[in-house]
């Protein structure tokens, strides 16, 4: 079978959407929406993917590092033909041309290998469907014997044909050899005196070139974006879906139409997860775990029975089991935690090690730091593993116990089982078992007058 090459229409400056940016730059998901075409696009094993841009050029190549993808400039916007035309030279006779849209972000791959696996050297396929409100859609245009003839944009559609409800989505395959002998005809004699791609299914039905037909299991997969309601949307159906997904493999959503997945999710059996939640990247939640309200999850792995309190971050970390994290904490990249761990609130955590039982319960910061297990951090401890140059690292041995309001100055060492008095400033290492006090003296001075207000 002859290798395919898709051409991603990205060109359009999108005035609807009222915005500084490229229309295809806006995010459905946390992923620009070209992004989401182009990762569909390989999806489908693509030899060439070739992106289509005008406005706003170097701002979607900039925002858009894929070397798999060969850009053509469309410096004038004639038209989805003339569009398809500038990406053209780079694909080779003999190859299959899927056009896509860089602002219909959802089309499912199942889809487009359907309409993928009907092109032939003599048939076209070209993805329909069908509304209960075509406004705004070219109107597919069948003969007696059903086979498609022609697509009429509404603009140019008489009122017979504004009552077709089955409507052209702008996506086809077909050819490049035919592609390419066709588009050259195309003219511009339209309400809008653009080059209209859709006048191909005329030409193919003028040469005898069969005219297949898909359609997609939903009309939100073909759903373009051209403001910032539609945007809204399509963001909506795709979380209701995530939402679906994540129950049927075994999680609870306290409301599902209050989850949002902005990359994968991977759950297993009863995993709980409150309103509001906010999934992105690479996650993973472990059997039992369960989510508070209001947290943000990103690129982490929490093992089986860790709880997560309620708005908390955890960012490029990984959990052990039974761990407990929060309410208000936050872990940065780097964080591992071993299983029985515990992270109060107000913690901040960062290339952190945190062996198995150690403690962090609340108002700290632990950062470039290794803990052994049942190590036990008091309130108000900070690492001090920064000059201003350099990072150094902290270490804590097993059983260590660091009293409040502790100042750790790195790089420094605290032994197996010492202590550390509260409210010291520890800037040299702590053998085993000793105990290190690092303060002032207290001060107490009698009848010291308190100052008053001038008047």
């Amino acid at each position: 079978m002859s290798s395919l090459h898709v051409v991603v229409l990205a060109a359009g400056q999108g005035s609807r959407m009222k915005s500084l940016q490229p229309k295809v730059l806006h995010a459905v998901a946390g992923k620009p929406m070209l992004h989401h075409v182009i990762d569909t696009a390989r999806a489908l094993g693509a030899a060439g993917i070739h992106g289509v841009i005008g406005h706003g050029a170097e701002q979607v190549q900039q925002a858009t590092p894929a070397a798999d993808v060969t850009w053509a400039l469309q410096e004038q916007q004639l038209g989805t033909g003339h569009a398809v035309a500038q990406a053209l030279p780079a694909i080779p006779d003999d190859a299959r041309v899927l056009v896509l849209y860089g602002d219909v972000p959802l089309i499912k791959a199942d889809t487009l290998q359907r309409l993928v696996s009907q092109v032939s050297d003599h048939s076209l396929a070209l993805l329909t469907v069908t509304l209960d409100n075509p406004d705004g859609y070219g109107r597919i245009v069948r003969a007696e014997d059903g086979a498609v003839v022609a697509i009429v944009e509404q603009k140019d559609a008489s009122p017979e044909q504004l009552r077709i409800t089955e409507v052209n989505t702008g996506i086809l395959a077909v050819n490049a050899r035919l592609l390419k002998s066709w588009l050259p005809q195309l003219g511009n004699n339209n309400a809008q005196g653009e080059y209209y791609l859709t006048d191909v299914i005329a030409m193919a039905a003028a040469h005898e070139v069969a005219i297949q037909v898909a359609q997609p299991d939903t009309g939100f997969e073909v759903q373009g974006v051209n403001n910032r309601v539609q945007l809204a949307e399509l963001e909506r159906w795709y979380q209701r879906q995530q939402a679906q997904r994540l129950m049927l493999e075994g999680a609870t959503l306290a409301d599902p139409e209050r989850v949002d997945v902005r990359g994968q999710v991977t759950v297993g059996a009863d995993v709980y997860i409150d309103v509001n939640a906010v999934f992105e990247g690479e996650v993973t939640l472990a059997d039992g775990v369960s989510i508070g309200p209001g947290c943000v999850i990103r690129n982490a792995r929490l093992g089986s029975g860790t709880r997560v309190h309620a708005h908390s971050v955890i960012d490029g970390a990984s959990v052990g089991r039974d761990a407990q994290i929060g309410p208000f904490a936050r872990l940065r990249p780097g964080t591992q935690l071993a299983d029985r761990t515990k992270i109060g609130n107000f913690v901040e955590t960062k290339q952190a090690v945190v062996g198995a039982g150690s403690k962090i319960n609340h108002l700290s910061y632990v950062g470039d730091a290794t803990l052994g297990t049942e190590v036990n951090v008091g309130a108000g401890t900070i690492t001090c593993n920064y000059d201003g140059v350099n990072k150094y690292q902290t270490r804590l041995g097993d059983g260590s116990f660091i009293g409040s309001n502790t100042a750790l100055v790195a790089p420094v060492s605290v032994g197996e089982r010492a202590v550390v008095g509260a409210g010291s400033t520890v800037t040299r290492d702590v053998e085993a078992e000793e105990l290190a006090v690092a303060r002032s003296r207290q001060r107490n001075i009698q009848h010291w007058q308190r100052p008053e207000k001038q008047s």
